[in-house]
This record gives C-alpha cells, structure tokens and sequence, in this order.
C-alpha cells in the first residue's frame, strides 16, 4: 500500500496525504477526514523509519540499567517509561548485567540506532566512564540513581546522604546504640554515598559500629542472608542492621528468623529502595522510599534539554522519604 493510492481514493494530492498523516504542514479538516477515511479503508500505515529519517528524529529513546532482575530497577525502567509515553516517545531497554564490557557494547548499539537520546544508571563507578564519555559525544545522555564522578552529563536520583539521615536518626529515637551495616561492593556511587552516610550518622549521634559489621557483597537476597548468618554467629550482636537495599534486608530478615533472632525486638533491620516484597514481608520491611516517578520525569526532561541545549551538567538529588513499618 503506498501514498498515491491513498491519494487517488481520497482525491487529494500525494502532498495533502503526507501534510495530514505526518501533521507537518496544515490542511483543511474536510481534506483530512477524506484522507483519514481513505488510510483507514486501504489499510494504510505511514513508514515511521522513513519519517524519522526526514525528521532527524527517531521518537525513541535507550535506557541501560545494571541489573533489570533487580525490582528497583524494574519499577525505575516502568516509571520512565510512563513517562515517555507522555511525550510521544518509546523506550528500548538493556540490561548490562553489572558488567562494563556488555554496558559499553549496548551504549554502542544504541548510537547505532540513532535513537534521540539515552538514560544510563551506571554499573561501575570508574570503568563505565570511557564508554559513557564516548556516547555523550554523540547522542544526548542523562544519568539517573548512580553516576560516574569526572563525567559532564546530567544526573538525577534519590540524596543518598539525607536517606541515612533519617534512617540512623529514627534507629537512634528507637534506642540504637550499635549497628552493623550490609552493602554491595564499593563499585558504584549509590553504595559509597550510602556507607560514607552511614559512617557519618553513626559518628553523629553516638552510634558504634566496627569494620568487623561493615560486610560488602552484592544486591541479592543471598548475600543479605549470608552476612547476616555471619553476623550473628560471631561476637556481640548490634542492635540494629541497616542494608543498603530491600533485597539485602530481606536476606537478613530471612537469616535472623532462621536463627531465632526476634525482628524487632532483638534486633532492628532496615533496608533501602522500598521495593514492593518489602511491604509484604513478615515482618514489613522499615525503608527508605525513593521517588521513582520524579526521578523518571525529571530524566526525561532533561534528556529532552540536553538535546536542545547540550545539557547543562545539572545535578538534581531528589528528597527521600522514610517508611516506617514493622522490622524497626
């Protein structure tokens, strides 16, 4: 099926056909009903690759993100692409499965594509650079949650200081004197704000911990029952446990109820990310809530600033919020 028979069926020029499909010039509403009525009898679908090559735009937009196993990363990718949905836009998702190389390979691609722009959640904080800095030279780039230090692209995502604020501040209110705390390995920006947060917030108000307590891992359920198991096997027990996400909390909480270990009363556990298991867990999960929906909206229009402007480097740490439930 092509233009011209959609034209003859309608009576209008091959030109008209093309003002009223793409919406690129205006028409009469008489000349677009007839040529809407003629697309629809015939069938007739415009060739979007084609449209997008005339417009030097291809509505289509590329996230990476390390791990889309990870339900926070899942709900980050739905929130952004709501809204892209908003502007008109489509989303082609990769997964980098935590490895630089695979990450590089999929930022390529997606150049390749020549989609308008691309959203990253780095897996490594300094082997992600070359090929983030490669990308951002050619094609528009936000970074969202994690970011690679040294690179000037935009970056949105959750102020991860502040959330160990008001984690540490509510474990003290509730009689917290000593806390351990389990965590992925320093390979990102997220776990190093959140260790330095913790380190911190302990200091400040009176907390004690040891290096002994500080265990670095991975994000997975697995790890977060395997230190915890280490935790309380050996030596006095602290007080609280706090995780630096829900999927290592809920490991732990797993591993204290193996154990005997009564949650809250023996022992408080927080986790990070608010991901929907943790409010269904027994017990329900303390958490922090990251504010997906506006860390998504506020990706996609900077991206879209990026692209008319080059972007301004913005670095835009959203507030937290503290669900309380509860293993606390």
């Amino acid at each position: 099926m092509t233009i011209a028979l959609v034209a003859e069926r309608a009576g209008v020029s091959t030109a008209t056909v093309s003002r009223a499909l793409s919406g690129s010039r205006p028409v009469s509403a008489e000349s677009r009903r007839r040529v809407d009525r003629a697309a629809q009898e015939l069938g007739y679908s415009g060739n979007s690759i084609a449209s997008a090559l005339r417009r030097s735009r291809t509505d289509t937009v590329g996230m990476v993100v390390p791990s889309i196993a990870n339900p926070f990363f899942t709900s980050l990718v739905e929130s952004v692409e709501h809204a892209l949905h908003q502007e008109g836009m489509q989303l082609l998702l990769c997964d980098s499965r935590q490895d630089p190389a695979i990450e590089g390979a999929h930022l390529k691609a997606l150049a390749a594509r020549q989609v308008d722009g691309i959203i990253i959640s780095p897996c490594h904080g300094t082997r992600s650079r070359a090929a983030i800095e490669a990308t951002m030279a050619a094609t528009p780039l936000v970074q969202l949650d994690r970011h690679v230090a040294g690179t000037d692209t935009d970056w949105v995502g959750v102020d991860d200081h502040q959330a160990m604020r008001l984690v540490m501040e509510h474990l003290a209110e509730r009689g917290v004197r000593s806390a351990a705390f389990i965590s992925s390995t320093l390979t990102n920006s997220s776990t190093e704000l959140r260790l330095s947060g913790f380190r911190t917030q302990a200091d400040r108000l009176g907390v004690a911990t040891r290096d002994a307590w500080i265990l670095l891992g991975e994000y997975s359920m697995q790890w977060g029952r395997s230190a915890a198991n280490d935790l309380l096997a050996s030596g006095p027990r602290p007080d609280a446990i706090v995780c630096a996400d829900d999927l290592i909390a809920l490991g732990a909480l797993r591993s204290c109820r193996e154990n005997g270990v009564r949650v809250p009363d023996d022992i408080k556990v927080t986790g990070f990310d608010d991901i929907d298991f943790s409010s269904l867990f027994e017990p329900a999960l303390t958490t922090i809530d990251q504010p997906r929906e506006r860390i998504a909206a506020e990706a996609v229009r900077l991206l879209a600033n990026a692209a008319e402007t080059g972007g301004t480097a913005a670095h835009i740490a959203l507030a937290p919020a503290l669900r309380i439930r509860d293993s606390t």
